[in-house]
């Protein structure tokens, strides 16, 4: 699969799972992305997912690299939808 389709797979992905923040923009925890049946089978390597689309300015967190368990609880946030 190339980068670009599955950064489009992950924002599909995001809507589906994430909710409105404060902002008004869909969001949703890592770990959330990252326990989800349909993602581990669509996403080789999330992690690497992410940081093209944070890249690509589509999505942002904090921080430069999720980590499972560590950092389960950090808002993957999309930036236009």
């Amino acid at each position: 699969m190339n980068v670009d389709h599955e950064v489009s797979m992950l924002v599909e992905e995001i809507k589906r799972l994430g909710s409105p923040n404060a902002e008004g923009k869909t969001s949703v925890k890592f770990g959330v992305l990252f326990e989800d049946t349909r993602c581990a089978n669509i996403f080789e390597a999330l992690v690497g997912t992410l940081r093209a689309a944070k890249k690509r300015k589509i999505i942002t967190f904090q921080g430069e690299l999720l980590l499972q368990g560590v950092h389960d609880n950090v808002e993957v946030v999309l930036l236009a939808e």
